[in-house]
């Protein structure tokens, strides 16, 4: 669990630094609907990293197992959907957002998992 405590707690910071980039730095240099990209991914990694930090905060309560597969799709999917988000307004290369979508499933599967792990957890 220390792993995706200090990935959460990291996480959380970058996105932080990571907002205020864009808000200061990247707001004269990108168009309306760019900023819009990148704040889409700042909602998106800190929301995620502080839903990590419940998550472990929870694990009394969640089924080890499928709390360990929907932790490590919210890991894969923070930094598939947000950092592909990121990359795209950086570089302006458009095949990035084929990645984009691999990272929202991988979000769908990781509160799936989430969910059986509630479920599955004996009382």
């Amino acid at each position: 669990m220390r792993f995706y405590l200090v990935f959460a707690a990291l996480s959380s910071m970058l996105a932080v630094a990571l907002g205020a980039f864009g808000a200061h730095a990247l707001k004269a240099s990108l168009s309306p609907e760019r900023l819009a990209v990148w704040n889409t991914a700042v909602f998106y990694q800190l929301s995620h990293s502080i839903a990590l930090l419940v998550l472990v905060a929870l694990s009394a309560f969640l089924h080890a197992k499928w709390q360990n597969f929907g932790l490590k799709f919210m890991v894969a999917a923070i930094v598939l959907f947000a950092g592909s988000l990121y990359a795209l307004v950086l570089t302006d290369t458009p095949a990035l957002g084929m990645i984009t979508p691999i990272g929202g499933v991988s979000f769908l599967f990781a509160w799936l998992c989430i969910a059986l792990a509630a479920i599955k957890k004996p009382q």
